[in-house]
């Protein structure tokens, strides 16, 4: 396959272009017809919605941009110890008392990891996300291990002396739409195969629905969550109704009249645009690849079922005409001895309870000869 030249797509039609790349090279290879359906729908998906793209170079917008609306709302320090205090019930005052150990250099998916910070001697990620991800424990996993890595020194842990770290928490703020809860909790655990016992290793990520009309108390407690939580359903509002462009300058200019993050949108109005208009298409590409690996997991579960239904079907006719051939077999094998019976002189009767066969069909078969 010739090189594309990336660098005027975004991120996430970069992550789709190299998923084409791979599946490409590993369709030959495919052993189970399950997984060729599902390889070829996905080559063809991501061919269809991302290559046009790419050739023509056609984009409503430079999507360029690794940030978040979220992200950067909250790398505010006053902001983000709002967010803090809110989640823990803590009073701190002093953005200062914030040490952003975030990792610059750690991206997923053309996404930086949003938010990781040092306070009371405990290490925070806050991660925003769009759709649900239940990978995110073992995410967060690597992510602690860089973190980690970056806070101790290496000499120290071969010393006598145990090296102290902070203790970490994972916290998501979930807006997308398929999940309706206030919050839950996923584990790494759920991702281990054949777990017979307590795992020994296990990493717990919280995540809380940030959506309009969810977590009311957090939301009193943070305005600009709050007022965030807002400009996001009001873009999605006008976005059933006109292009995506235009329905983000609308909601834009309509939170800037009510006041909804009305100083930070003026100031950054033609970023955060652009920005929202990334964010909202990622999130609609990110349902279209997960509704194709859904109508290709069908289709091959379907297929694989009709395969192996025709299989039983098979096996069960045969046993089925065994079980009647024997069958048959014995109900000759018995009007044939109705002759010798006769000849021996025995009565219909005890013929009858001879063979376990009513009188009436003895004296059809009698009839019969």
């Amino acid at each position: 396959m010739p090189s594309i030249d990336l660098i005027h797509i975004s991120e996430i039609h970069a992550f789709y272009l190299r998923q084409i790349i791979l599946k490409s090279r590993s369709f030959q290879n495919a052993d189970r017809p399950t997984e060729r359906i599902v390889t070829a729908s996905l080559i063809h998906s991501c061919k269809r919605e991302v290559l046009p793209m790419v050739q023509n170079k056609q984009l409503s917008t430079n999507r360029n941009y690794k940030d978040t609306i979220f992200r950067m709302l909250f790398s505010d320090r006053k902001n983000l110890l709002s967010l803090y205090n809110a989640i823990r019930g803590s009073h701190h005052d002093d953005p200062e008392e914030l040490e952003i150990v975030t990792l610059e250099n750690a991206i997923y998916m053309g996404m930086k990891n949003d938010l990781a910070f040092i306070i009371d001697t405990n290490l925070f990620l806050y991660e925003h996300q769009s759709t649900y991800n239940p990978n995110m424990p073992l995410r967060d996993l690597f992510y602690i291990s860089s973190e980690y890595q970056k806070l101790v020194d290496k000499k120290s842990l071969y010393s006598s002396v145990l090296q102290k770290i902070p203790a970490p928490q994972f916290i998501v703020f979930y807006n997308g739409t398929e999940k309706e809860k206030d919050s839950w909790v996923n584990h790494l655990s759920e991702a281990f195969e054949n777990l017979s016992s307590d795992p020994k290793l296990e990493l717990e990520v919280l995540t809380i629905n940030i959506n309009e009309g969810h977590n009311p108390e957090l939301m009193k407690q943070c305005q600009t969550l709050r007022e965030y939580a807002q400009y996001v359903a009001c873009v999605r509002r006008y976005a059933k109704e006109f292009e995506l462009n235009e329905a983000v300058k609308l909601a834009v200019d309509e939170c800037i009249r009510n006041n909804i993050l009305s100083e930070f949108l003026r100031a950054n109005k033609s970023e955060v645009i652009s920005m929202s208009i990334f964010e909202y298409d990622k999130e609609e590409e990110e349902r279209k690849l997960r509704k194709a690996e859904y109508e290709a997991g069908v289709a091959a579960g379907m297929k694989d079922g009709m395969k192996a239904g025709m299989k039983a079907g098979i096996k069960a006719g045969m046993k089925a005409g065994v079980a009647d051939g024997i069958s048959k077999g014995k109900i000759l094998a018995k009007k044939d001895a109705v002759s010798s019976l006769i000849t021996l002189g025995l009565t219909v009767e005890q013929i009858s309870s001879a063979l376990k066969v009513d009188v009436e069909t003895v004296e059809q078969w009698i009839a019969d000869k």
